[in-house]
């Protein structure tokens, strides 16, 4: 199922204040963390405010808010969120992914030949590349998988699915998990000559000694 229109998108949480004039900063979940404030008015904490983004680095951006005068403003405003609508977020480009990250939430996941694995609860950006958050189709806990290619070959937000491809044990059940795995039996080197050595000693089956003639 895609995304409503009038569904709340979080851009980003703000960290705290910063310096003493009102400006905050900000822990981005867009792309490009500059891209925070290409979306219009903001709404913080059932406020609509308007953003100016003044900087970046680290990992967080500098941003103004419309009314936000003084540190103590700034800082009480620490660990809200910055959302807008679905809508607000336009169409995506045509010549780069064609989607935006909300739009592969609610998404049926599949494998090429048509078995549900479940669904897109979410994605997260932790800094290595994108990760998709997955509802097994039998229930049990979410499971996380790397939003690569190799993965994920194929994503048709249209048709509400993605075709992927899940590294082997991705959506084994924790009791699965839990059985003990077969393993080879494997002789030490020390082992192994002294089982060579035996051979050679034991003598053959027709009567002769053990071990390689010479010829």
């Amino acid at each position: 199922m895609a995304i409503e229109a009038d569904a709340e998108i979080v851009l980003g949480v703000i960290a705290g204040a910063h310096g003493v004039s009102g400006r905050l900063r900000v822990k981005p979940f867009t792309g490009e963390p500059e891209a925070i404030g290409d979306y219009g008015p903001v709404m913080v904490r059932g406020v609509s405010r308007e953003i100016k983004v003044t900087g970046s680095g680290k990992g967080l951006v500098t941003i103004e808010l419309e009314g936000i005068k003084g540190r103590d403003a700034a800082e009480a405003l620490k660990g809200a969120e910055l959302t807008v609508t679905r809508e607000d977020l336009g169409e995506a480009d045509e010549d780069e992914e064609g989607w935006f990250h909300a739009d592969l939430i609610g998404l049926t996941v599949e494998t090429a030949g048509g078995e549900p694995l479940g669904a897109v609860a979410a994605v997260f950006d932790f800094g290595a590349g994108d990760i998709l958050e997955i509802a097994p189709a039998d229930g049990g806990a979410t499971v996380m998988m790397a939003f690569t290619e190799e993965n994920v070959p194929s994503v048709d937000i249209a048709g509400g699915k993605l075709i992927a491809d899940p590294p082997l044990g991705t959506f084994e059940t924790e009791e699965e998990k839990a059985k003990p795995k077969p393993r080879k039996r494997r002789r030490s080197p020390k082992a192994r000559e002294k089982a060579l050595a035996r051979e050679k000693a034991e003598p053959g089956t027709d009567g002769s000694a053990g071990g390689k003639a010479d010829v």
